[in-house]
């Protein structure tokens, strides 16, 4: 186990409990769902669908703008993040999988991977397209610089909203609280759930050769990630919902950046898959 990490990880864990002293407001839990939400989309549109997947385009510098995003998670650096999940996908739900429920255990696939010593370091060979860029290097030796500015820029909002509308009845400790510690407890579970209950819970719309599944709930979550079968049935898609009844709020989002031109060529389901999918389903 990597004890530093352990100690951090399980640290802000506790840390939510604090919650008991602080107490709570509306414009707290405000703060710590629309945090949850901007964060949830620099892991499933920054860290997932581009840097692991590559599956649109977009400049160097918004590349960067994902990556400091994606790295206010706490989720590490962009490049260790996809060298994993790229080591994920080449090896899933066998001996050599990263996280995987069915090999591994459940405790383990959700969160006991992240601790381990054994993923400490990342896997450079697998992301060789990424290494070369000296600023993500540069975010992943100081991955927890962004996460930490965060948690002081959330306390210094909660001071000043104290002070300027004192009838909002937050504070620093209490937007730090709600605002940062709870939103990555919640942020943490939300990412880990893929990792774990997409490979047992749901179904299968696709025969992939592993567990992965397709699961609403998890999608709701995950803003798309929880239509977790599809993915791995075709990873280069930016789309992972297939179907306009399976909510991608990453896709809506990635769909309205590139209306901005911040970002473009984002690639879809081939109608091959929209074919095998239809040819399963009458199977069935």
């Amino acid at each position: 186990m990597q004890m530093t990490t352990a100690i951090v990880f399980w640290t802000v864990h506790l840390t939510c409990l604090w919650a008991l002293w602080v107490g709570v407001s509306w414009v707290a839990v405000a703060v710590c769902l629309a945090l949850y939400g901007v964060r949830m989309f620099g892991i499933t549109g920054g860290y997932h669908r581009y840097f692991a997947h590559r599956s649109f385009q977009t400049s160097r510098p918004f590349q960067f703008l994902l990556a400091l995003l994606g790295c206010t998670s706490a989720q590490k650096g962009p490049i260790w993040w996809a060298s994993h999940h790229r080591h994920h996908h080449k090896y899933s739900d066998t001996e050599e999988d990263v996280h995987s429920p069915m090999v591994s255990g459940l405790y383990h696939a959700h969160v006991g991977w992240v601790l381990s010593k054994q993923y400490k370091h990342t896997e450079t060979a697998l992301v060789e397209d990424l290494n070369k860029f000296p600023e993500l290097r540069l975010l992943g030796r100081w991955y927890m610089v962004p996460p930490v500015l965060l948690a002081i820029a959330i306390f210094y909002l909660g001071v000043g909203l104290d002070n300027a509308f004192p009838a909002l009845g937050t504070s620093g400790p209490q937007m730090l609280v709600w605002g940062f510690f709870v939103s990555t407890v919640l942020l943490y579970h939300g990412t880990f759930c893929i990792n774990s209950f997409t490979h047992l819970i749901g179904r299968q719309r696709f025969d992939t050769g592993d567990d992965s599944r397709n699961h609403w709930l998890l999608a709701l979550i995950t803003f798309g990630e929880g239509w977790h079968n599809n993915h791995h049935r075709y990873q280069a898609s930016e789309r992972q919902g297939m179907y306009w009844w399976e909510i991608d709020i990453t896709h809506y989002g990635l769909v309205m950046l590139s209306k901005l031109g911040l970002v473009w060529g984002l690639r879809s389901y081939p109608q091959m898959i929209y074919a095998e999918a239809e040819s399963n389903r009458l199977a069935a």
